[in-house]
């Protein structure tokens, strides 16, 4: 039995990026031996197991069938017999198919150390294409890598877009789409994800909403060196907040806002039709479709008056959950530089803290019951806000 560290602990340590989280694969061995050894299986067919102490995955391993379309329809076969480079054979791209052993020396029989220095995202073997989802993986790579200057293969690239001509890529489901967005919005340049899946016609397929938004030339092809509005606001929003729904509003509101007003009404359900799609959270929809329906409001040239600052507040449901406008004041922000406009966080911050410190409490034991209460509150905030106004 000979255990390997493989895929991306190897990959990073070459890198010099901190290891996430480390993976094994086990040559020479089979599955009762591992469970002899107190590992724990994962999942009833699949060859992986849990490390007795550490709980880091170990797989047997294997090669793989395809038997049937999509990313399901794989037999495996995990023997004594499966070498090490067959095993790394299967894998996505060859800076993933690296191995090290005990004593540190790594085995690279598809020159990933190549890639890696040249900075190049290609495909082991032809394999790839027999698994959709990793056009996603590579795309997201892109989106992780972009900072070292990583770029798609030519070869992996046609490869991927001939997956999408023969129609591979229509049997992702929603749960895998979305996670691999979640991770690549959390990547150092998200936009990569959206371009790389741009490049080879998958943008299009998955995530319609977004492809419309790329300017097409007269031949009908995309022009890909005119910069995109929302890939621009995306960037912005990268560069002010880290969290990945930020991150997605502030897209939305890019797609949203890139556009003639006239056409707004029917981007908003594209995108609507596009969260409900793919089964985004709806927390996600939430900070989303406020953003969406409150851009306009901030991004108005003259300065919001009194009233107008409480009926945002009010839309934003800023009085019952302040810390949302934590997250929508950078979608807000990412949208007005890319428009070279002013947003006037500090007027709006300092609305809100005025606002928030009428109480309810006080009004109830003045005598006060129901509406009237609401109406008293409103009167009370919108004198709080006229004040700071001064």
């Amino acid at each position: 039995m000979d255990i390997y560290l493989v895929g991306g602990a190897v990959r990073d340590q070459l890198l010099e990026l901190p290891v996430r989280e480390r993976d094994w694969v086990v040559v020479g061995a089979s599955a009762q031996q591992l469970l002899d050894l107190g590992y724990k299986p994962v999942g009833k067919d699949f060859p992986v197991f849990l490390h007795p102490q550490t709980h880091e995955e170990y797989a047997l391993a294997r090669t793989e069938r395809k038997t049937g379309p999509g990313y399901s329809g794989f037999e495996f076969h995990a023997t004594e017999d499966v070498t090490l480079e067959q095993d790394l054979l299967r894998r996505d791209l060859t800076i993933n198919a690296i191995a090290q052993d005990d004593s540190g020396h790594l085995i690279d029989p598809y020159n990933g150390q190549q890639d890696i220095q040249d900075g190049v995202l290609r495909h082991v073997s032809p394999a790839f294409a027999e698994d959709p989802v990793r056009i996603l993986r590579v795309a997201r790579f892109a989106a992780r890598f972009a900072r070292f200057g990583f770029h798609v293969a030519h070869s992996t690239n046609a490869l991927m877009r001939e997956m999408v001509e023969n129609g591979e890529v229509d049997a992702l489901v929603a749960e895998r789409v979305w996670a691999e967005t979640q991770k690549a919005l959390g990547e150092d340049q998200p936009t990569r994800f959206f371009e790389v899946l741009q490049g080879c016609g998958a943008l299009a397929r998955i995530f319609p909403a977004i492809d419309a938004a790329w300017p097409v030339q007269d031949d009908n092809s995309h022009n890909n060196d005119t910069p995109i509005f929302c890939m621009q606001v995306l960037q912005q929003a990268a560069s002010l907040d880290k969290q990945a729904d930020v991150r997605f509003a502030a897209l939305c509101c890019g797609i949203y806002n890139g556009i003639e007003s006239t056409g707004r009404e029917q981007v908003q359900e594209s995108l609507n039709s596009m969260m409900c799609d793919l089964r985004v959270q709806k927390h996600w929809c939430k900070l989303t479709r406020t953003a969406l329906s409150t851009l306009d409001t901030v991004l108005k040239s003259a300065p919001l008056t009194a009233s107008a600052l409480l009926e945002l507040l009010q839309s934003c449901d800023a009085f019952r959950q302040p810390t949302r406008m934590n997250k929508l004041m950078p979608v807000w922000q990412a949208v007005a530089d890319c428009r070279k406009q002013t947003l006037d966080y500090d007027r709006i911050h300092r609305a809100l803290q005025a606002a928030l410190i009428v109480d309810a409490r006080s009004l109830s034991q003045s005598g006060m019951k129901g509406e009237e209460i609401g109406k008293a509150m409103q009167a009370q905030r919108l004198q709080a806000i006229e004040k700071i106004l001064v």
